[in-house]
């Protein structure tokens, strides 16, 4: 739960970084992570926290099935997927933030993309594994929310490393007795 309010903190974070020109990609990447966040938020920890063990201590189990995370079927499968999707754009708008900012700037430009694409590869797969999603095939639907985390922690830190590097350089500019 706490790591998709620090997604959101990111963005809004990289939207006060943009350039002027920039706003309005940066503001479209955050609208998605909003949606992306409230979806995620939710789904997965208010559905799965709130109501399902609530429901299955009082063993009310009439229609449980399509709100669990163990039904492959299920609303909270498809929310999740829905989710993970609109993150992957928002890593799209967002890349277009650091576009000709330099050599870190690129690279935390192209670990935003390459998210967007291997969501994209992971959606174009789906309708393959719909019917499978049960079966040997469908363990490949786990790794697509591991495909955003790990684009969201490499691009924190290569992000996290340009801001630094930065601002060295800025300190260094301003104190050149230290140069």
């Amino acid at each position: 739960m706490i790591l998709v309010v620090f997604y959101v903190i990111l963005v809004v974070s990289i939207h006060t970084y943009a350039a002027r020109h920039k706003k309005v990609y940066s503001q479209i990447g955050l609208s998605f992570a909003l949606i992306a966040a409230g979806i995620l938020l939710s789904d997965y920890y208010y559905i799965q926290v709130s109501v399902v063990p609530v429901s299955l201590m009082n063993q009310v189990t009439d229609g449980i099935a399509l709100l669990t995370q163990y039904n492959a079927h299920g609303v909270f499968i498809v929310l999740e997927e829905l989710g993970y999707l609109l993150m992957s754009l928002s890593f799209l708008f967002i890349a277009t933030v650091f576009a000709n900012k330099g050599c870190l700037a690129s690279v935390v430009r192209s670990v935003f993309i390459a998210g967007f694409v291997l969501t994209m590869a992971f959606l174009a797969v789906l309708p393959l594994l719909g019917m499978l999603r049960t079966g040997t095939l469908g363990v490949f639907l786990i790794f697509k929310p591991d495909v955003s985390w790990t684009i969201l922690v490499c691009g924190s830190f290569a992000l996290a490393w340009m801001l630094l590097r930065t601002g060295l350089v800025l300190w260094t500019l301003r104190n050149p007795s230290v140069a």
